[in-house]
């Protein structure tokens, strides 16, 4: 059975960046027939992304490995991502997430960070062997009151990247 990780960078628990990212994901599950996992909100493990090892967080990574489909979420800081989210991929070697079809996600202040999410989040999960046949979906959160219309449009124009992403 495929499998559809959720993975959220933002320091704030229970961000709009978590809630954009659950909400795409319910989405990809749906057109997919995936099995969507228990959301990793990594703020609930920051103390300890920088130990190693660490059993939790260990098992956070091979989930994330093992997974058919994975939503990974950020929001922008300083035209990239957070801290958090890079010390969590950082415990992977290059092309540790091969076989995964991966979504880049940026919650943004405004649409001038739009590309950041193309120019920084995409190129580490590519480094990583992540499929990202995808645009990442950059989310400016001034507009989070019409997030259903915008994920829907955004899912709308690339969802058929998703059929061919399904296992046989």
């Amino acid at each position: 059975m495929s499998t559809l990780s959720v993975i959220v960078g933002n320091p704030k628990p229970r961000s709009r960046t978590r809630q954009i990212a659950e909400e795409l994901a319910g989405r990809i599950a749906a057109r997919t027939g995936a099995e969507l996992l228990p959301t990793v909100d990594l703020i609930d493990h920051a103390d300890e992304l920088f130990r190693w090892p660490a059993p939790a967080v260990d098992a956070l990574a091979e989930r994330l490995r093992g997974s058919t489909f994975a939503v990974v979420a950020t929001p922008t800081y300083k035209a990239s991502y957070t801290g958090l989210l890079k010390a969590f991929l950082d415990r992977y070697p290059a092309r540790g997430l091969a076989g995964v079809t991966a979504v880049p996600v940026f919650t943004t202040a405004s649409d001038e960070h739009a590309l950041a999410v193309e120019f920084t989040l995409r190129p580490l999960l590519v480094e990583l062997g992540a499929s990202v046949p995808t645009r990442g979906l950059a989310f400016a959160t001034p507009r989070f009151d019409r997030r259903e219309e915008l994920l829907d449009e955004w899912f709308a124009n690339e969802s058929g990247a998703f059929a061919a992403a399904v296992p046989a």
